[in-house]
């Protein structure tokens, strides 16, 4: 095992840098279109079945730029599962 020493200044310079990385790379934009597989990942489903029908009854946004290609707006994947979010009967509270 190898024990790498630094001075204080070079250790918090190390640090700046990696909080630095780290808040750029978290910072990044998300696409606005997404693939079928990156949607149904955001769904958290498996097929593409369900991917259609929601697409099909408008539940979700998508654009086909070409006859084979079909891309789903992120935004509205968020949207539907936001409409479809419930809260928990019980606040976690004991009576």
């Amino acid at each position: 095992m190898q024990v790498i020493c630094l001075e204080d200044k070079a250790f918090y310079a190390l640090i700046e840098e990696v909080v630095e990385r780290l808040r750029d790379k978290h910072n990044q934009e998300k696409e606005k279109w997404v693939s079928g597989e990156q949607a149904m990942q955001l769904l958290n489903i498996t097929s593409k079945t369900t991917l259609q029908k929601l697409r099909d009854e408008g539940k979700i946004r998508f654009s086909q730029p070409q006859k084979k290609i079909i891309l789903y707006d992120r935004g509205s994947i968020e949207a539907y599962l936001e409409r479809n979010a419930r809260s928990t009967f019980n606040d976690g509270r004991r009576k």
